[in-house]
């Protein structure tokens, strides 16, 4: 169970040894009780509150808390101290991102990126005949980027980097500029726009891979990978370039959320705010697209290595996989 807390003035702290939220709704105080076994997470939205008991037992049951601003950009979380073979893995990760490994990997990523926005593409437009041709046409453009990405060669990453953000910038503007074309006229955008997001699309968009790059965080962290040290986004000061490049792969979960929240015609005037440039997603707004990410993303099973997983699990047997292929562990 995910705990959500995105009402502004909501405090989390200990009664009984349950967790107590306190939500303040018109004039008055609702609680409610949830056990630390089953919450596996918390999510605290600017403005809410946590006590440091509540804290203490979330870190001594494994419960990550990941403190959110406004607009769902990930500002903190508070983790166990645990090692595990940790030191073990980030020796072999920086190694490795010195060298072609980091080529191999940041190929593959990009080139799964890519792979999923076809595959996206090519499920929405079995129900557009209309608009089928223009597309398989788009669908093209992408793929032969796609090809580019996979087939480059170099012994670091340093040598290709430009040219893989160049392949992957132009898919990327490919791709989204279909998604806008397929949306009802109101809320067509021009492009990925972030802080503020200049239309709804965006704003929901934007919370949304905030959301997935706190979850990104969290399977790199359990598999031991530091998610500061990158292979492609790299040397930033104070920048998770790690969560970057392994999230590559997992945009079109967001993606697929937000577009079916837009053309299902669920989203509307109330669900955001206007404010000074642009959109921002109001408590409603959250409300509706957490409930549908964490239902696309803990409920709902694909297939991965030939079993039946949530693109939850998924996401945590990815990066176990990634930090045992950097170790060599079988």
């Amino acid at each position: 169970m995910q705990l959500v807390i995105n009402t502004y003035g909501t405090y989390v702290h200990i009664k009984d040894e349950l967790f107590e939220v306190r939500v303040k709704k018109d004039g008055k105080e609702e609680k409610h009780h949830f056990a630390s076994q089953k919450v596996t997470s918390i999510l605290l939205s600017k403005g809410a509150a946590i006590s440091t008991d509540a804290i203490i037992l979330a870190l001594k049951n494994n419960i990550d808390i990941v403190v959110f601003e406004y607009d769902g950009t990930p500002a903190g979380r508070f983790w166990h101290s645990r090692p595990g073979s940790t030191s073990r893995i980030r020796k072999t990760q920086l190694e490795a991102s010195m060298d072609g490994r980091a080529v191999f990997w940041i190929k593959k990523w990009l080139g799964e990126k890519t792979a999923n926005q076809t595959a996206f593409l090519k499920k929405l437009k079995k129900n557009r005949s209309a608009k089928a041709g223009f597309i398989e046409e788009q669908i093209d453009k992408i793929e032969e980027l796609h090809r580019k990405i996979v087939s480059a060669g170099a012994e670091k990453i340093d040598t290709i980097e430009a040219s893989l953000r160049g392949y992957e910038g132009t898919a990327g503007r490919i791709y989204f500029q279909t998604l806008s074309s397929l949306l009802d006229k109101r809320y067509q955008f021009k492009g990925r726009s972030f802080r503020p997001a200049e239309d709804p699309f965006n704003a929901f968009l934007n919370y949304a891979y905030g959301i997935l790059y706190s979850r990104v965080e969290k399977a790199l962290i359990v598999a031991g990978i530091d998610p500061y040290l990158g292979f492609m986004h790299r040397d930033d000061y104070n920048t998770k370039s790690m969560v970057f490049d392994f999230i590559e792969p997992y945009r079109t979960i967001a993606d697929e959320v937000v577009f079916k929240l837009f053309s299902g015609k669920k989203v509307g005037d109330k669900h955001c705010d206007k404010i000074t440039h642009g959109y921002s997603l109001n408590t409603e707004g959250k409300n509706l697209l957490v409930q549908n990410f964490f239902k696309f993303f803990d409920e709902e099973k694909i297939r991965y290595k030939n079993r039946n997983q949530t693109r939850g699990n998924a996401l945590l047997l990815a990066a176990h996989e990634f930090a045992n292929q950097l170790i060599k562990k079988q």
